[in-house]
């Protein structure tokens, strides 16, 4: 059976490529056209939609020949998986790393990035996050321009390519989250309005038209969608982006009606699925259980965690940074989540978000100090790497992964990449990459940065200089680096504090209310353990409490003297605590 929903045409025919043929399909009262057809695995066919050309089908698996051209039947049961003991990984005490399958590894595929996994694996990574998958136009983008959301890149390798990878993670004891965009769709190969009212005439979100969530038949185009990553490709989780922007004015929100399918999925499956949401609003009704208000979603980005440790780090204040620049910035983040919950945004003009009831798990909020976008949407796309000492990125490292929420990194940020992550496009349409350079340089200009930074997003050597260089972890500061977050993996593994979610049990406190945002001292307690940071110019003898002793250093080893005390060097973090027994 063939079916599409295309209420907008008057005549919708199914073309069979192959064999030149056009057949018309019946109309129903609710929009959709069906007709009585079996296409074979691989057979490429689109919709004719009244006198018009061909479009690919809105719920197309595999697009070989891009966005414009026709579909191809995908059949994912005919893929051997052999994961059929893969239980999952709960998100609660685990690692999740960021990575872009375009610049991940030098040839920039799915089958390259499964041959990664034994390097994601050693740093104790449970969680691999992918970047947008599904079609865009062109060859590279970060993939926040798709159009077709049930696809897979052909540059990646395609669907067949993406089960292998998800097949390969879970063989490695990894779960993949797999990021999608419900609020907007690209701006080149968006055939979607032809079928139907897919957007939402007359409303705009930062990226483009709203999605038209007042749609019964759209709503449940993304409810499938998500269940056809977690059940046809055996994803664990889905990344949300940005929900801030989805205009849902029905009484139940979609948010609500995604985590209800993929719980119930889940109970099925007998493994849990994970929804991660994207926000800036704060809101922890976006993480509260349904019954309790919520909308049930399992997690959410924490930007108040990545501006408090930014700015501790940097001492960057301008912008949305300002805020945080508060002597209690980087204590609060850690003991209450949310630095804005009620308080007022200089950024906005006017107080933002709500508190977090302290009965939520703190691993509901997933943290770092480095993601795509904070990187990407600096001028230069520069990392932590750029403007800080290998002593201070090691402080980024035990603050990441002693964070009370989910830590996540970025990818590279293990051995301090030096190579940016810049924002790049390949759009075909030279007026529309011309738009985006355009944009791009006076966006920056507005804020004050300097124009002549600002990558050509649309210059292959921008995308290319986002690649990794894996050759940099096997030597000097990056390899002492990584040793520390291989380190800091293990302590995570042996000591239960650093994944007890409890709100309870954290402390925190800035030893130099005076002193400059980056320049600073910070002790950290998680239950039994305490985190003593030292962002100042000076030695900081710190007393051990009965019973304590070092436990790892971010610098040079630590030791504790004969009057108890442990000396912190500048520019480094101590983790002390009674030995593990």
């Amino acid at each position: 059976m063939i079916e599409v929903w295309a209420p907008n045409a008057a005549r919708v025919r199914l073309r069979r490529v192959a064999a030149s043929v056009d057949i018309d399909l019946t109309p129903a009262d609710d929009g959709w056209w069906r007709a009585d057809v079996d296409l074979a695995d691989g057979e490429r066919y689109g919709f004719v939609l009244d006198d018009g050309e061909l479009r690919p089908d809105p719920r197309s698996r595999r697009q070989p020949d891009g966005v414009h051209g026709a579909s191809a039947v995908d059949d994912p049961g005919s893929f051997a998986w052999t994961d059929a003991a893969w239980t999952g990984r709960p998100l609660a005490g685990g690692l999740v790393y960021e990575l872009h399958i375009g610049t991940f590894t030098p040839d920039g595929t799915l089958d390259a990035a499964a041959a990664r996994l034994d390097h994601l694996a050693s740093i104790g990574v449970t969680h691999v996050e992918l970047l947008p998958v599904n079609g865009f136009n062109g060859q590279w983008n970060w993939g926040y321009d798709g159009v077709l959301w049930y696809t897979v890149h052909e540059a990646y390798g395609g669907p067949a390519a993406y089960r292998r990878f998800v097949d390969a993670a879970h063989a490695h004891g990894i779960a993949v989250i797999q990021d999608v965009v419900y609020n907007h769709l690209g701006p080149s190969g968006n055939y979607l309005p032809e079928f139907g009212p897919y957007l939402r005439t007359g409303s705009r979100n930062t990226w483009g038209d709203s999605v038209n969530l007042d749609e019964p038949a759209v709503r449940a185009y993304i409810v499938e969608n998500a269940l056809m990553w977690l059940r046809d490709q055996h994803v664990d989780g889905l990344r949300l982006d940005a929900v801030h922007a989805l205009h849902d004015e029905q009484p139940v929100h979609i948010l609500q009606e995604l985590a209800a399918a993929s719980d119930a999925l889940s109970a099925h499956l007998g493994r849990p699925l994970t929804l991660i949401a994207e926000s800036d609003l704060n809101d922890p009704r976006l993480i509260l259980p349904r019954e309790a208000g919520g909308y049930g979603l399992h997690a959410q980005w924490s930007d108040d965690w990545h501006h408090a440790v930014h700015v501790a780090l940097t001492g960057e204040t301008s912008g949305y940074y300002e805020d945080f620049a508060a002597v209690d910035a980087l204590p609060k983040v850690w003991t209450a989540g949310f630095f804005h919950n009620g308080t007022y945004s200089s950024f906005r003009g006017r107080d933002h978000g709500s508190p977090i009831p302290s009965e939520v798990p703190t691993s509901r909020l997933v943290t770092f100090s480095q993601d795509h976008d904070q990187i990407g949407n600096r001028a230069a796309g520069d990392r932590l790497t750029a403007t800080l000492s290998t002593d201070r990125l090691a402080v980024a490292a035990v603050l990441t992964l002693t964070t009370p929420g989910t830590p996540m990194l970025f990818m590279g940020e293990e051995w301090g990449a030096s190579t940016p992550w810049p924002f790049f496009t390949s759009h075909p349409e030279e007026w529309l990459g011309e738009a985006v350079r355009k944009g791009r340089t006076e966006e920056f200009a507005r804020m004050g940065w300097d124009e002549s930074v600002v990558p050509d997003p649309q210059s292959p050597a921008t995308f290319a200089s986002a690649k990794l260089d894996w050759t940099e972890q096997t030597h000097g500061a990056h390899a002492r680096l990584l040793a520390l977050y291989r380190a800091l993996a293990d302590l995570r593994r042996a000591r239960a504090e650093l994944t007890d979610p409890a709100f309870a049990d954290l402390t925190a406190e800035d030893l130099d209310p005076d002193a400059p945002p980056a320049a600073r001292r910070f002790l950290l307690g998680r239950g039994a353990l305490r985190i003593a940071v030292n962002l100042s110019a000076d030695a900081w003898p710190l007393a051990l409490e009965p019973g304590e002793t070092v436990l790892l250093t971010s610098g040079a080893d630590a030791a504790a003297s004969a009057d108890g005390t442990v000396t912190v060097a500048p520019d480094t973090a101590v983790i002390v605590g009674p030995p593990l027994r």
